[in-house]
């Protein structure tokens, strides 16, 4: 089973929830987690570094080499595709999907592929073609190409709702699977976070994996608890 882990925005928390996910399946079968793109990386005697994507790897039973798990590592924090316009690097769809394609990820009882930033992560420029917005310059048709069901992170703050609706139009819009969603408390002091959470649940058309409270310490395994595999159904994830 493979599932493309998406957030309502950038820090909602898909990295922890990733490796939550990879946590608790990984006590039941093999498991991989890869990060395609990443922004922020740290240079580091090794090469350029992504937090993110070593978390995934520390939680992934199978072993990869860092390129493998992500392939395309910038080390400015800022958007994936102004950072590869600045290093003269050819980030497309079609790169992108070549790359997870040659990975084993069908090969393993359960697979995340983490993206970068929101739903509609802009590549390159070429973002419009005949005057229309070009749906092969963002991420998003990477995932629709593949035929990956989609776990979306909902990062739990003030304008989550806004967010979390609009992101799962999107997502269904472009004919992709939702198996799950995770409420992420990412703020201690949002305000009728309670009401927040009734209302995402009545409004959300894919099964709640989970809510998150707000961990002092935030780490996989202090968020696993808060998560439940079994409501991902089999007949949700990709295994083609």
């Amino acid at each position: 089973m493979r599932y493309f882990i998406a957030g309502t925005d950038t820090d909602s928390g898909k990295t922890l929830v990733a490796s939550s996910l990879l946590y608790l399946a990984k006590q039941q079968g093999s498991t991989l987690g890869v990060k395609p793109i990443a922004s922020g990386c740290e240079l580091t005697a090794e090469g350029l570094r992504n937090p993110d994507a070593l978390a995934l790897m520390e939680h992934s039973s199978v072993r990869l080499d860092y390129t493998q798990v992500n392939p395309f590592a910038f080390e400015p924090a800022i958007a994936p595709h102004i950072a590869a316009k600045q290093l003269g690097v050819n980030l497309d769809a079609q790169t992108v999907a070549e790359h997870l394609a040659s990975l084993p990820l069908m090969d393993v009882d359960f697979a995340l592929v983490e993206g970068a930033g929101g739903w509609r992560l802009p590549l390159n420029e070429n973002l419009r073609q005949a005057g229309k917005i070009n749906p092969q310059g963002f991420l998003s048709h990477v995932v629709s190409q593949l035929d990956m069901p989609v776990i979306l992170v909902v990062g739990v703050k003030l304008g989550c709702l806004n967010h979390a609706l609009l992101t799962q139009e999107a997502i269904l819009n472009d004919g992709v699977k939702i198996a799950g969603w995770v409420a992420n408390c990412v703020d201690p002091h949002m305000d009728v976070t309670s009401d927040n959470l009734s209302t995402l649940t009545t409004l959300m058309q894919a099964p709640c994996l989970g809510i998150i409270p707000y961990l002092a310490e935030s780490n996989a395994e202090n968020a696993a608890q808060y998560l439940d595999l079994s409501k991902l159904s089999p007949e949700s994830a990709s295994v083609e």
